[in-house]
């Protein structure tokens, strides 16, 4: 074991009398030592209901024979952290918590590891930590939130606050009624509601085989959570036992089987920049590319919240991942029957999931025709941008429109705010990149904002920042180069022509190359704000979006 580097021979009793001072028994120290990486925090709601999940794992691991130890690994909440200077902590923690757990496991030794999260940046980089170690690991993402309810009005986060600004500032709702909804929309543990960013991952990674069936989409309060985390917990020792290592399970197959179904679903955006991560720290060939193609051949089965009413409740009680995996691989060639850590293939799942074709459409009969999300390319977008098809509506999908320019999300919160946006522009939001934010801020405020003030159908928004998953209307991100790199985003006036076009994926600045030519050769860069700390050294190491934004 990998432990015994810390636990045996004579020359380890230092070692063995400071993991004796921990409460290890003599008999424990035989066993394999399994850690328990905890994003639990009393900040996040979606990982406030941890310290119960973490007793269950502990009761599962030494039901199993193993020893367990918890440790603790940062956690943002990104809605929280949202439309103010802590956003731009929010990507940068990714790669931070990667290095944690990596840290912690390496130092320590230890032999397996249950990788216990839940929300936006946790869950990839904890994934991103168990492929550059490469010692058995098993993810147990801690669920969603139950269903807001505002007198018998069903609400989530998204719907009950940020959008519910925009209405209140048209003179829709009243301040009384703001508050009411605010109050009522989050009403337990769990991960927000809707198909954002978190449980986006979540169904991701059980996907791909690194959680147990239905783990993503039991409810962070429900008994089924406990169970799959006791499960998780034996499984693990199991794992170490057979020595199955993330990099058996998380393979190139894999990350397109998961892209596939992301696609299918809808999912945040950010999922892409989380793929392309996981797939460098595993040396795994996956590039904007392999999103591009499948998108041509994928169609949207599912519609969830920000872009439909149902929400993660709905999708559970109609199969959960178990029946879209079902329901996908009814058409031959679009999933490969892959093994996963529960030690079924993905047929066998899908051999006994249960189907309901309201919310999981068949594969004949999509929501759309097109997937739910798409890369765009273009002059403005040479090396690629993102857009969540699932959120835009169909006659919105080919746009045309007068760029209405920002240097950042405050200055466009205050544009949009002071009616300096109509319909028909496109708001573009500049300077928010991974270098540029710098940490790549989510643009959930002004996209919101413009949902509430009735503009969701009027206005497009590009940005090389990046969005929330509960993002929807016509917003296209990841914009690479960013301005900063030179990208053409940072030469866009005000008044010059965009065009958008889904179907064609393309997104053009309609300006002449003299025009912009005499306009790069005028460019005088922004001054960047002085950086100190982590965000100082996060800059100097951190690549495209179109890379994942990975740090080197």
């Amino acid at each position: 074991m990998k432990s015994d580097n810390v636990k045996k021979g004579i020359n380890k009793a230092p070692h063995r009398s400071l993991l004796y001072a921990t409460g290890v028994s003599k008999n424990n120290m035989k066993k394999p030592f399994i850690g328990i990486a905890s994003s639990f925090s009393d900040l996040v709601p979606g990982h406030i209901g941890m310290r119960d999940l973490e007793r269950q794992i502990e009761k599962g691991i030494h039901s199993g024979g193993g020893q367990s130890f918890i440790f603790g690994v940062p956690a943002i909440c990104d809605g929280i952290a949202m439309g103010h200077s802590g956003m731009h902590y929010s990507l940068p923690s990714r790669d931070l918590i990667a290095d944690c757990v990596e840290s912690v496991a390496s130092a320590h030794q230890l032999d397996g590891l249950v990788l216990l999260t839940n929300c936006d940046k946790i869950t990839p980089g904890m994934l991103i930590a168990a492929l550059r170690m490469d010692i058995p690991c098993i993810v147990v993402t801690a669920g969603p939130m139950l269903d807001g309810k505002c007198k018998n009005e069903t609400l989530t986060m998204i719907r009950g606050t940020f959008e519910a600004i925009g209405k209140y500032r048209n003179g829709e709702i009243s301040e009384a009624k703001l508050c009411e909804m605010e109050e009522t929309c989050c009403p337990s543990a769990g991960a927000c509601q809707g198909l954002y960013t978190a449980n986006t991952m979540a169904c991701l990674t059980e996907v791909m085989g690194m959680s147990l069936p239905f783990c993503s989409t039991a409810a962070a309060v429900s008994s089924q959570k406990r169970q799959i985390a006791f499960d998780s917990g034996l499984k693990i020792v199991e794992l170490v036992e057979k020595n199955i290592k993330p990099s058996d399970i998380i393979t190139r197959d894999a990350i397109r089987n998961a892209i596939t179904v992301d696609l299918a679903l809808g999912g945040s955006t950010n999922s892409i920049l989380h793929l392309l991560a996981i797939a460098n720290s595993g040396e795994i060939d996956i590039t904007l590319e392999d999103f591009a193609e499948l998108s041509s051949k994928v169609r949207q089965i599912i519609k969830l919240d920000p872009s439909a009413l149902p929400t993660m409740t709905d999708l559970h009680n109609a199969g959960g991942i178990p029946g879209v995996i079902k329901t996908i691989m009814e058409k031959d060639g679009f999933l490969k029957d892959l093994k996963t850590l529960s030690g079924l293939k993905l047929k066998e799942i899908a051999k006994h999931a249960w189907v309901d074709n309201n919310i999981i459409h068949t594969m004949d009969n999509p929501i759309s025709t097109e997937a739910g999300l798409a890369v765009l390319k273009g002059n403005l977008a040479p090396d690629g941008a993102v857009v969540k098809i699932s959120g835009v509506e169909k006659e919105c999908w080919t746009f045309e429109g007068k760029a209405k320019v920002f240097n950042s999300e405050e200055e466009a919160m205050e544009g949009i705010e002071k009616n300096k946006v109509i319909a028909g522009d496109v708001v573009v939001i500049r300077y928010e990149g991974p270098k540029g934010g710098p940490g790549m801020r989510e643009m959930l405020a002004p996209t919101s904002l413009l949902v509430g003030k009735g503009l969701g159908k009027k206005c497009a928004l590009i940005t090389d920042g990046r969005f929330s998953g509960g993002t929807r209307g016509l917003c296209i991100g990841h914009v690479c180069p960013e301005a900063p790199d030179a990208g053409l985003i940072a030469l866009v006036q005000n008044g010059d022509t965009i065009k958008i076009d889904i179907p064609n994926r393309t997104v053009t600045l309609d300006v002449p190359d003299e025009v912009l030519l005499e306009r790069k050769n005028n460019f005088v860069k922004p001054i960047q704000k002085p950086l100190k700390g982590y965000l100082s050294k996060y800059i100097k190491t951190v690549q495209s979006a179109s890379q994942g934004a990975i740090t080197k």
